[in-house]
């Protein structure tokens, strides 16, 4: 077999035939490559641009096609690309355990993380009698970790870029280890405030290092299901959230004790989490991109692919891309606020929500009590958070993630604006918890994975975790604003309000979704290639 050559970006609306030793020609038309001659290309020229929308409308079936690329809306550009055979390797590798062990390894990840965020609004149940809190303090408690995050998330997904996958995959779960622990022993309120805010850090950390390494280990035809699955796990941790919560309380632990064992057992996935990411190889794709150590990354790709004998191709180690480059370049910006606009305001709404829901419970029904008010939020959880997480992993690779995101969306956004245009779905519990249920299912399917996925198969390897942690981190800049202002506008406005507000944000999420083109299905550095292209020509570069 012929080691592959690099592949070819040409002008747009060029038709020819593939070449001959596995190297092939690819065409950008407007905003897509694909190979000469292929009906995708055709589909394409059927549908000239209408600018950022025209992806989004566009029939799926010339989208589904294998070499289809993401690309802002500019026109007429070469993009040049290097096709590698290892990354034709990680592309093509057939689904193994080890795929899935990496997705159970991400996803614990992920399950620490919502365990972590989401019990805080039982525990404020118990620790505002305690330290006698005003509804400030509560807020203000329920949001730490949040900011403390957005913080993490920067940070970590910066080192990502420079330093590599692995040698952070793990730092951040010893972080949330040491937070979940100070927190557990908090004396007093300030104590109880720098420890959550040190979780935070930590659970920031851990969406890039999660979502981006997990998506370079993927296929290309199972990448939105691998990561799916994993995120799969932070639904998992809304629910263990609860149910540990429902758990402790009905033993009948005394409040000042069970809020502290609630929070104690956030430490335990993390330990496990920390072993196990010790044990990961770094990404192939990095190694090879950015560190520029070819002979390392076709070693670490036995762990993904038995294939052998791969031929040698010529390429200059790439240096590390400038911050300050990355922030002044149109393309990378254009999808940042597609990644992390609609991430930002998606999280204003659902972590306001998901925070302060038993809060919510208990605005609706004062007179419920603690035990009964956790059971209802865990219970709503099970009903419709799993099961949407489930419907979204089954057709996470079927649908384009964009539309799969906006579907998400939909439903969250009608949830909200139901119970604000309805005045009986805020008198009774059963039906408003049904309703708020739609929200849950609706995050679950599409936002929750889309996210992810999106914030990592719309930049290059060079960029990826960069892009992904600005993109995560105004996400928790949303959810830290989302968490301490819920709270106040539910105690001054009430519930409608506060449903209102929510729903405006998920509308906003949906529009700023539609700027991006969708990477479904794609080789992984194929749906970024114009991106990539731009930020290597900058002159803005650090040293290798």
């Amino acid at each position: 077999m012929q080691p592959a050559a690099p592949a070819i970006y040409s002008d747009s609306h060029s038709m020819a035939s593939a070449t001959p030793g596995n190297q092939v020609e690819l065409f950008v038309c407007e905003s897509a490559a694909f190979p000469r001659n292929s009906s995708a290309c055709h589909a394409r020229s059927a549908f000239p641009s209408k600018g950022v929308l025209d992806c989004w409308l566009r029939p799926s079936r010339a989208w589904g096609m294998e070499f289809q690329m993401m690309r802002s809306a500019r026109r007429d550009r070469a993009v040049p690309v290097i096709s590698d055979p290892i990354e034709e390797a990680l592309d093509d590798a057939p689904l193994s355990l080890f795929h899935f062990r990496a997705a159970i390894t991400a996803g614990a990840g992920f399950f620490t993380d919502a365990y972590d965020l989401n019990v805080i609004g039982t525990v404020m149940l118990l620790v505002r009698p305690q330290f006698g809190l005003d509804a400030g303090q509560v807020a203000l408690a329920s949001s730490s970790a949040l900011l403390a995050t957005a913080i993490g998330a920067f940070l970590f997904g910066r080192l990502g870029d420079l330093l590599g996958r692995r040698r952070i995959y793990g730092l951040e779960a010893a972080i949330m280890v040491v937070g979940a622990l100070l927190s557990a022993v908090s004396p007093n309120f300030t104590w109880l405030l720098v420890a959550r805010f040190i979780l935070g850090m930590g659970i920031g950390g851990d969406y890039p290092a999660s979502g981006v390494i997990m998506t370079e280990y993927a296929n290309r035809f199972n990448r939105g299901r691998l990561v799916g699955l994993s995120f799969a796990f932070y639904v998992l941790g809304q629910m263990t959230a609860y149910l540990v919560s429902l758990l402790i309380l009905a033993a009948g632990a005394p409040s000042d004790l069970a809020w502290r064992l609630i929070l104690g057992f956030g430490a335990i996935p993390s330990i496990i989490v920390l072993w196990n990411r010790r044990h990961m190889p770094e990404s192939p794709r990095w190694t090879l991109r950015v560190a520029g150590d070819r002979t390392q990354a076709a070693n670490d790709l036995s762990a993904f692919s038995d294939r052998s004998g791969i031929g040698m191709v010529s390429r200059q180690a790439r240096v590390k891309l400038a911050l300050s480059g990355m922030l002044r370049n149109k393309i990378f910006l254009i999808t940042l606020v597609g990644t992390g606009v609609s991430w930002f305001f998606y999280d204003v709404a659902s972590y306001g929500n998901s925070v302060s829901q038993p809060l919510l419970i208990k605005s609706i029904s004062p007179a419920t009590d603690n035990v009964t008010n956790v059971a209802i939020n865990a219970l709503l959880v099970i009903c419709f958070g799993v099961t949407g997480a489930l419907v979204g992993l089954a057709v996470i690779d079927r649908i384009r993630r964009t539309t799969l995101q906006i579907l998400g969306l939909c439903l969250c956004a009608a949830s909200m604006l139901l119970i604000t245009s309805v005045p009986g779905l805020t008198d009774t519990v059963a039906p408003f918890a049904v309703v708020f249920g739609l929200s849950l299912f609706g995050s679950a399917f599409g936002p929750n994975p889309g996210l992810i996925l999106l914030s990592a198969e719309c930049y290059p390897t060079a960029a990826r975790s960069t892009g992904h942690g600005i993109s995560s981190s105004l996400g928790k800049v949303g959810a830290f604003i989302g968490a301490l202002l819920a709270p106040l506008v539910l105690s001054a406005y009430g519930l409608r309000v506060t449903t209102l507000l929510a729903g405006a944000c998920f509308v906003l999420a949906i529009l700023a979704t539609l700027v991006l083109r969708d990477p479904s299905g794609v080789p992984l550095d194929a749906a970024s290639a114009e991106m990539d292209g731009d930020l290597r020509a900058a002159p803005e570069l650090e040293p290798a």
